[in-house]
């Protein structure tokens, strides 16, 4: 059960550098692509219940009451999802478990599953069989093979250019594409996100490859509590070789119908011809962090998946405290506690902090900085996570997320 809200403020400090967010035309090919249809037609009548018996219900699910503001009238996204993101409540839901495809936010379990086995100052030199097997039309960062690049220049061209061509270099060290796959997979059921199906490690339209707006939730609070995810995500520009990258998430960098989001700091996006737009994002506003996951919206104006983000996000800051939770995101395996331990124990937040595959214990029910570029400084200080309690999953406490609150807004 969440913690009571008053206990779970201020348990970790911040100690970060204001995010400058300079007015810096980038280049037609940073745009990020217009959104298109999706193959899926409705909803199924009942989907999967992990995290409450109203996420398994089609359709947006919100416990209104005096003093809880309506949401957003305008909302075409096949399935999204609000939550906080310290409590794990989940504060409304529309198709929340809808099993779809997820471009590109796929790659945020990619660097949940892979980030942490590889220090980010080991260098690779590049072959072409790191390279073979992408998909036609991929984006990419522009690595070539016979050069050398460090982790942190992989993982930069991942979360700013959305890189296939960094994610299968990252993959092939790892072992390869399909030992990647497998372990992305195991990964996804160690986070009881039971909805994905994991067939290409950079989320490229692939058949029976899925995911939904819960999962995505889920892979993003998991990633979020390692300090080197948190720097690759809310970094806007960086060098890339001798080229400077632009991030595509447009919440963090803006573009000229969609202003910086107050208070953002990440996470993913994504887009294909299957799984349309895609986005996830954290954001911390009056002491608040929310997760915001949208998948797919039928509308297709240009930025339209940052637009509905955006309204949900101000729906999800004005009503939380007011509105009565309708589900939870439920922690990983590892660290849910069965009737008989109701706290976790040391070795399962030894587990977390790790792999998180050792110690597992039964679902919880179902029913219950260098990295910036031309003009920017970001300086991402503190990151150090207190194991308070024994927990290695911070559930119910502050992340030390970067302080982008007094950042500029573009002119």
């Amino acid at each position: 059960m969440p913690a009571p809200k008053q206990t779970v403020r201020r348990s970790l400090l911040v100690t970060s550098a204001t995010l400058l967010s300079l007015s810096v035309a980038g280049p037609a090919a940073l745009a990020a692509p217009a959104p298109t249809a999706s193959a899926t037609a409705a909803p199924p009548a009942r989907m999967s219940a992990v995290g409450g018996a109203r996420l398994a219900l089609p359709g947006t699910q919100v416990d209104l009451a005096p003093g809880v503001p309506v949401l957003p009238k305008d909302l075409t996204a096949r399935s999204w999802i609000v939550s906080d993101a310290e409590s794990g409540e989940v504060l409304a839901a529309h198709n929340a478990h809808w099993r779809l495809p997820p471009a590109s936010t796929l790659k945020m379990l990619f660097a949940d599953t892979v980030l942490p086995r590889f220090p980010k100052g080991t260098r690779h030199e590049v072959v072409p069989a790191d390279l073979a097997g992408m998909g036609a039309g991929s984006s990419v960062v522009g690595i070539r093979a016979g050069h050398t690049y460090t982790v942190r220049d992989l993982w930069l061209g991942v979360f700013l250019r959305s890189g296939n061509d960094a994610v299968h270099v990252l993959s092939r060290m790892n072992g390869g594409v399909d030992r990647t796959v497998a372990d992305m997979q195991a990964h996804a059921e160690e986070l009881q996100a039971l909805d994905t199906t994991v067939v290409s490690p950079d989320g490229y339209d692939e058949p029976r490859q899925v995911s939904s707006a819960y999962d995505l939730t889920l892979f993003a609070r998991s990633g979020l509590q390692k300090k080197d995810f948190r720097e690759y995500c809310s970094t806007v520009r960086a060098h890339f070789g001798s080229a400077v990258i632009q991030n595509t998430n447009r919440l963090l960098s803006g573009d000229t119908d969609v202003p910086v989001y107050q208070g953002i700091a990440g996470v993913k996006n994504g887009n294909t011809t299957h799984a349309g737009a895609t986005f996830t994002g954290v954001a911390e506003r009056g002491g608040k962090v929310l997760l915001v996951t949208v998948m797919n919206p039928e509308k297709h104006d240009h930025n339209e998946v940052y637009k509905e983000t955006a309204k949900l996000f101000d729906w999800g800051f004005q009503a939380a405290g007011k509105v009565t939770p309708v589900g939870e995101l439920v922690p990983p395996k590892s660290v849910a506690p069965s009737p008989a331990d109701p706290a976790p124990s040391a070795s399962a937040a030894q587990a977390t902090a790790g792999t998180g595959r050792s110690g597992a214990r039964p679902a919880v029910s179902a029913g219950a900085g260098p990295g910036s570029g031309v003009g920017t400084a970001l300086a991402i200080a503190g990151g150090v996570l207190a194991l308070l309690a024994g927990g290695g999953f911070l559930i119910n406490r502050r992340w030390p997320l970067p302080d982008l609150m007094r950042r500029r807004a573009r002119p």
